[in-house]
């Protein structure tokens, strides 16, 4: 496994959230990548680099589980946590089933937040550790 510090790609429409997000990430010693929707992530995608997806459920365009579906279909195995104001059981169970580490609602606090997303990166190297030759 590389010692390189994950990236976490955080995905939301929200100017102001992404970049109070990121100065947290940065604080906790993650790199961050921004994307204003899932279009955008779409556009430059995720390497092939450690991390995880912080990612909105509702935006314009393509919506948050709409996006997990295309990276699935992509086969892009960089676990999703999703961070919303618009969050329902439905929605959050649909994300579950579907593979998310997480499903958290705003506001969250940053202890809670930090902890979702140490999960996630412990199952992207769980992931990628497998993937690596017997």
């Amino acid at each position: 496994m590389t010692s390189e510090t994950p990236v976490i790609h955080v995905v939301d429409d929200d100017a102001a959230f992404r970049a109070a997000v990121a100065r947290l990430l940065h604080a906790s010693g993650y790199r961050v990548a921004l994307y204003e929707s899932a279009a955008r992530l779409l556009e430059t995608p995720p390497g092939n680099e450690a991390g995880c997806i912080l990612l909105d459920v509702r935006m314009p365009g393509l919506s948050g589980p709409e996006l997990q579906a295309r990276l699935a279909e992509t086969g892009n195995p960089l676990p999703i946590v999703f961070l919303t104001g618009h969050g329902d059981v439905p929605t959050g169970v649909r994300a579950i089933k579907a593979g998310a580490e997480d499903f958290l609602l705003k506001p969250v606090s940053k202890n809670v937040l930090i902890e979702a997303i140490q999960r996630a990166l412990a199952r992207d190297e769980r992931t990628r550790e497998q993937a690596l030759p017997a």
